[in-house]
């Protein structure tokens, strides 16, 4: 018979054990966890752990799948999807990507901030665009996108 003792162990090995390539590691969780949103201190008491809400939301960018195809484990897809649009709307993506983007180049010997970067253009086709252009250069109707990047190559 399983007791609490069992039950906690297994759940501390469970959460320590990466059951895809997409899940966070345990370093990496530890320089998010200080960005994610504390509990109310009204209300129901939190059931969702972030670190699952972004494991779902990591797996589902690189499987490609959608919604409605996130394996039950993650939690309910409607709870998931909930948490990161209350996430996206606290521009807590964008956070962490400035925040690793900073502890990278640090890590590198750089300073925090690059003092510099290239910005360059790509020409591509988009003919059934609704917003196109005309290239006098190339002599043809099509987009361009253009890009600035620092000597790390961050955008």
């Amino acid at each position: 018979m399983w007791t609490a003792d069992q039950r906690g162990r297994m759940a501390r090995i469970a959460r320590k054990t990466k059951r895809y390539p997409s899940d966070l590691t345990d370093e990496v969780w530890d320089r998010m966890a200080p960005l994610m949103p504390a509990p109310g201190r009204r209300g129901r008491p939190r059931e969702v752990e972030f670190r699952e809400v972004i494991n779902a939301v990591r797996y589902l960018v690189r499987s490609g799948g959608g919604w409605r195809m996130l394996p039950i484990h993650f939690g309910h897809w409607r709870t998931v999807y909930g948490w990161f649009r209350e996430l996206a709307r606290r521009f807590l993506f964008q956070t962490i990507h400035d925040v690793e983007l900073i502890l990278d180049r640090e890590r590198a010997g750089r300073e925090a901030s690059p003092k510099g970067a290239v910005i360059d253009s790509q020409t591509i086709k988009a003919p059934q665009a609704e917003a196109r252009g005309y290239d006098a250069g190339k002599k043809i109707i099509r987009r361009k996108r253009h890009i600035a990047v620092d000597t790390t190559g961050g955008s």
